[in-house]
């Protein structure tokens, strides 16, 4: 039985990341863990001499999220295929980081999946806001669903890598459990500099990946020389990718694929969900 943790603000955006997620793992007995977090900030002494006439109010506030809660529940469990498939509303009173590591120890959660927007605007969607504090902050194996993904089957999974990195067991075990949950081919792409080839380390880490997937079906690839958004777009396109994953310390490259700011001129806007790794 998976453990699966989703965030939700009852937007669109959450509403189709859940949707993202029963399809996803149609086929796996799961344990779906929605999860809704209401702000909480310190009391100053006027609030505090207001709190007993605002009590009323605040019980209410809570009745209304948890009935909401429950009505989202009954939702998923009519549109759910999968009798395997269990949904278990959550309520907290943290802010979004705490309330995730809390429950991803207490639930012992496999995979937290988040609808994100990115950051196209100054004021942009919650959920989005705070995937990348969930990233680094929380060490559990992270979907993170762009607002416009729709489930059409995973017909190739790349894997982002500059390959300076050695690869951990827990990294290579979560990449291969998610080549077999959908019959993927693994798609290996190399974030080179323009002009240089692999050191000797590299070639090992290279080599390491090759050896581990040796059963599997996969290939190597690599992108230099162009913006680098624009090359992993053009890759995503070309190889019919999707699902990306990557480990969560490069999160400068997650930055600027999923949270990318919109100043800038060339951005990476393929609808393919990403799967962050930790170590």
């Amino acid at each position: 039985m998976m453990n699966i943790l989703i965030p939700t603000d009852f937007s669109e955006n959450a509403q189709n990341a859940i949707a993202y997620a029963l399809a996803y793992f149609s086929d796996v007995a799961v344990n779906f863990y929605i999860l809704h977090v209401s702000h909480t900030h310190t009391i100053t002494k006027e609030e505090e001499q207001e709190l007993f006439s605002d009590f009323d109010t605040e019980m209410q506030t809570v009745q209304s999220t948890s009935a909401t809660l429950r009505e989202e529940i009954r939702k998923y469990q009519i549109r759910s295929q999968n009798p395997a498939h269990s949904f278990f509303p959550l309520h907290e009173n943290l802010n979004l980081v705490e309330a995730i590591r809390k429950n991803v120890i207490e639930k012992e959660i496999d995979y937290i999946l988040m609808g994100t927007k990115g950051t196209t605007k100054i004021n942009g969607g919650e959920m989005g806001s705070n995937t990348c504090d969930v990233i680094t902050k929380v060490k559990c194996p992270i979907l993170v669903i762009p607002e416009n993904a729709k489930f059409n089957g995973i017909k190739n999974i790349a894997f982002l890598t500059d390959y300076n990195c050695i690869y951990r067991n827990k990294i290579i075990t979560r990449l291969s459990e998610t080549l077999d949950l959908h019959r993927s081919p693994l798609r290996v792409l190399h974030i080179k500099a323009q002009n240089t080839g692999l050191t000797a380390a590299q070639t090992d880490n290279k080599g390491f990946l090759h050896y581990f997937f040796k059963d599997k079906k996969h290939s190597f690839h690599f992108v230099e020389n162009k913006e680098l958004e624009i090359g992993i777009q053009d890759f995503v396109e070309t190889w019919d990718i999707s699902l990306v994953s990557i480990v969560a310390k490069n999160l400068n490259l997650i930055q600027r694929l999923l949270l990318r700011p919109a100043v800038k001129s060339v951005s990476y806007s393929v609808n393919v969900p990403f799967l962050v790794l930790h170590e």
